[in-house]
This record gives structure tokens, sequence and C-alpha cells, in this order.
């Protein structure tokens, strides 16, 4: 088994890397920190093959390379990907370019080379890394919850095309609530809520994957979230968002 793993290098992605070194024959990593990369190459190598590849994803001919470069695979994991908190019209639009670059077009990109090939072969399984935050309007994070609506919505209808085409190619995405990795820093975010650990919920995708679970969100905390995102009207969600938002920024 061959799996594709995007943003190895660390956080949940990593995890992820280390819960399927134990069941793939090869595992391709890629990331932009060629060290970080060769750390958990080196880490993971007694278990499988690794081959890693440091390329950045914002760019969008590096995704199509990485198609042209790694073929058969047999699970793709899209994971690649980062945040910004603040006013919308204060955060730097370059990083929101960038963001959705990173979020929206390589997940695009990769999804669509790869299903396709799946499709050809009717096997193989793509997980799609969302949010608990594709679910709602994000006030104070309004790019970054948009980029993850975008991977839920596309996931959701290309599921349905799946099923109507009778094919046994599997998409799922997995949307976590806070987790305790480097998104915080990246996103000049400080989480005032309980953080999941990040291997627990690698541990936690890998195995509702297998079973075939779409909607793959870890925690019930997570999970009566979602459950309220469908019930409440989205003005009412849009401020107990943006409230969660405020105690982020130390209350900017």
């Amino acid at each position: 088994m061959k799996v594709l793993i995007t943003g190895a290098s660390s956080g949940i992605g990593k995890d992820i890397a280390r819960v399927m070194a134990k069941k793939a024959d090869e595992l391709v990593l890629v990331a932009r920190n060629t060290e970080k990369l060769e750390e958990i190459k080196k880490e993971l190598e007694k278990d499988a093959k690794i081959e890693i590849i440091s390329k950045d994803l914002s760019i969008e001919e590096n995704c199509k390379e990485i198609h042209n470069q790694v073929q058969n695979v047999d699970i793709l994991i899209n994971n690649a990907g980062f945040g910004d908190c603040g006013n919308f019209t204060k955060t730097s639009l370059g990083k929101d370019i960038n963001m959705i670059k990173t979020n929206i077009i390589a997940y695009h990109i990769l999804t669509k080379l790869y299903l396709t090939d799946m499709k050809e072969k009717n096997s193989g399984k793509i997980l799609n890394v969302a949010s608990i935050a594709g679910f709602m309007p994000g006030p104070l994070m309004a790019t970054y919850y948009a980029t993850k609506n975008y991977v839920v919505r596309l996931s959701e209808g290309i599921r349905e095309e799946l099923k109507k085409e009778h094919s046994k190619v599997q998409i799922s995405i997995l949307c976590p609530g806070p987790v305790k990795t480097n998104f915080n820093k990246v996103a000049n975010v400080d989480f005032h809520l309980r953080e999941a650990n990040s291997m627990d919920v690698a541990k936690y995708a890998i195995k509702k994957l297998e079973k075939g679970k779409f909607y793959i969100v870890p925690g019930i905390d997570v999970k009566i979230a979602r459950f309220g995102a469908k019930i409440l009207p989205a003005n009412i969600i849009s401020k107990f968002a943006y409230m969660a938002q405020k105690r982020k920024l130390g209350g900017e």
C-alpha cells in the first residue's frame, strides 16, 4: 500500500505518517521544510519505505509535479494548510492568498488528479483534512473558515458523485476542533479551549478512514459543535464564533 501525505513535517500530518508507517509499505511525505522531513524519514524508515518531497504546495505547478512524480497512490491524505486570525481588513492580504492557494487550490488539484487515477482502477481512498470550522462562518478567522468550508463542500459533492457511479473509491473528511500543534503559532492564536492531542486525532482519523466513515469528527465536544452548527441560524453561530475568536486574540 502506497500513501501520499501532504503537510507531513509537523502536527496532525506528522502523526498520521507515524500511524500509517505501521500499516503501509511505502509513504511519500510532502512538506516545505526539508530538515523536518529528513527527521521524520529517519524515524519511520525502519517501518516502511519513505520518500520525501520538499515542495511549497501554494505553487500550482508543484502540485502537478507531485502527481507526475508519484504514481499508483492507494491513499491520498491532503493535510497541508495553515490559518490566520484577526479582523479581515487588518490581516495580511499576501498571507490570505497563500492560505487560499495552500488550503484550497492544492487540495483541489491533488484531489482531482489522484481521484481520476483512482476511479480508473476503481480503488483508493482520499482523506481531506478540514476542520469543524468547515461547518460554520468564522468572523476574525474569515479566510481560514472559508477555506475549510470549501474543503467540506467539495468533498461532499465528490462523495455523492462516487455513490451515484457505484465507485469503490472512498473520500472522507477529517474535521477536528482545536488540536495542540504548530498551527496556533502560525495563525497567531491562543486557544482558550481544551486542545486535542495530535496523535489521538491521527489514530482516530485512520481508524475511521479504514471503516469507510465520511465525516470523521474526533471528540464529543466537537460533535456537539457540529450539531449546533447544523441546527442554529448562521447569524447566531457567527456571534458565538466571534466571541471565541476574540478570546484567542486576547480581546482585540
